[in-house]
């Protein structure tokens, strides 16, 4: 579990990327500011993929992936504000939930939650690249930003 000064830390940060969103948003439109944020998260996960492997080693089965997006997941969003985890559904397809999104809230809070856009499958595809997993499918089933009960996010590898 994270320390409470700590999770201040991330809360505080989170609000800053939610009033910088609402910012570009503003200036420039909300598919400006969509774009931005995406690529950027895409850069940060896949530098959370190859610390991960460095650490860990590369997946060598459905399993071992499972393991890893968990580990990159928990080093981006801490468990105390994502409530989920990584869920194996077949040979290739393993299947991410989040009940509780602290980003989408705090885009929420700064008020900046119309024309947002998660940017899940972005922060996937950096993960999978950072972990040297080549992604066949990259989707969400669920989001948490349009009233669903979680994100859902599903990732098939690529044979």
């Amino acid at each position: 579990m994270t320390d409470p000064e700590t999770m201040e830390v991330y809360r505080q940060w989170w609000l800053h990327d939610a009033r910088w969103y609402q910012g570009v948003a503003k200036r420039f439109g909300p598919e400006v500011a969509n774009e931005i944020n995406a690529e950027a998260l895409r850069f940060v996960a896949t530098q959370v993929g190859k610390r991960v492997a460095r650490q860990h080693g590369l997946p060598s089965g459905i399993e071992e992936l499972r393991d890893r997006y968990d580990t990159c997941a928990s080093r981006m969003f801490p468990e105390e504000l994502r409530n989920g985890g990584v869920e194996v559904l077949g040979d290739d397809l393993v299947e991410l939930t989040m009940r509780q999104n602290f980003a989408v809230t705090m885009v929420r809070m700064a008020g900046s939650l119309d024309g947002y856009e998660c940017p899940c499958t972005d922060i996937h595809a950096g993960w999978s690249e950072g972990l040297g997993v080549e992604l066949a499918e990259n989707r969400a089933t669920g989001c948490l930003r349009h009233g669903d009960r979680a994100c859902r996010l599903l990732m098939r590898v690529r044979d």
